[in-house]
């Protein structure tokens, strides 16, 4: 009989605990695990067996210290059969004790899985959206930067490396003079033997400079900026060398912004390099560039300067 009781509290609390996860993952605002627990509006099967088992602990303590007090007279008071009684509730209790912590544990777990965001990918690699179509590099090539170029040029690999596959690129230099003049005006195409040449001819690219994108903005946003296609544009630089800020943020309000929409019409992002310059105006103007055109900034660690 005390196999059969025990199969049947097993049924009960397993139809507790199917009851409870249904409720849970019917409603759409999910509330917390002991919320839903101890809400007696709701579950009041799990509130009353809470209050049996600590009543049933009471009275097995108390059977207990009854049974020790008389255990060494021979007139016993506690009855053999008060005694079963008390050994059958025990384990009675002890059953459904598991069983409420098993609803607890279902409920836990369906919480979580519940509450678990769909994964998706990322659009962003380290803060910078990757989904563009078109990529154009505006780099400052001054004296200061050709002293860190071989980071300048690895952090331009990287950038082509979270673009896996373009429709095309290009890269100028903040005053607007093209790497490759062949392709003025044009597109790069983009392929992996494309991107290794651009490399080549990047290590011993050394136009003049004078530390301001705003030539280089001027020329990328009057030829490229009505092109079909998501296009990012990235401005690297240490320094800028400009008396105000307005300036460059003028060009970009004026040539960057889609009448219609009032949106910018390619994303605008900065890249911060730390060479012999202090590189606190050109994260200044940054920071506001590439909030008022949908883009990032990110500034970069130093790095021991290694020449070319």
């Amino acid at each position: 009989m005390q196999g059969a009781g025990l199969g049947f509290l097993d049924v009960i609390t397993c139809g507790f605990g199917a009851v409870i996860l249904l409720l849970i993952l019917s409603k759409p605002g999910l509330q917390s695990v002991d919320a839903v627990v101890s809400a007696p509006a709701r579950t009041p099967d799990i509130s009353r067996l809470e209050e049996t088992v600590a009543r049933l602990r009471a009275q097995w303590d108390a059977l207990r210290a009854r049974a020790a007090a008389s255990g060494t007279s021979a007139n016993a008071e506690t009855p053999a059969r008060e005694m079963v009684d008390a050994e059958r509730q025990l384990a009675n209790l002890r059953e459904k004790t598991r069983g409420l912590e098993r609803v607890r544990e279902s409920l836990t777990r369906a919480t979580i899985e519940a509450r678990a965001p769909v994964l998706a990918r990322d659009p962003a690699v380290g803060g910078i959206p990757v989904d563009s179509e078109y990529v154009i590099f505006i780099i400052d090539t001054s004296g200061s930067m050709q002293e860190i170029w071989p980071q300048v040029m690895e952090t331009v690999g990287h950038v082509l490396d979270i673009h896996p596959k373009v429709r095309g690129f290009q890269v100028l230099n903040d005053n607007g003079g093209y790497l490759i003049g062949a392709y003025k005006k044009k597109w790069i195409a983009d392929t992996p033997r494309r991107r290794k040449s651009i490399m080549k001819v990047m290590r011993h690219w050394r136009p003049f400079s004078n530390s301001s994108p705003v030539e280089g903005l001027e020329v990328a946003l009057r030829t490229y900026a009505t092109q079909k296609g998501k296009t990012a544009i990235y401005i690297f630089g240490d320094d800028y060398s400009g008396n105000t800020y307005d300036e460059v943020l003028a060009t970009l309000r004026h040539l960057n912004t889609n009448r219609v929409t009032g949106k910018s019409k390619v994303r605008v992002h900065g890249i911060g390099f730390v060479s012999k310059q202090f590189p606190l105006p050109f994260a200044t103007l940054m920071r506001e560039v590439t909030q008022a055109n949908n883009g990032a900034f990110l500034a970069l660690p130093r790095r021991p300067a290694t020449g070319r």
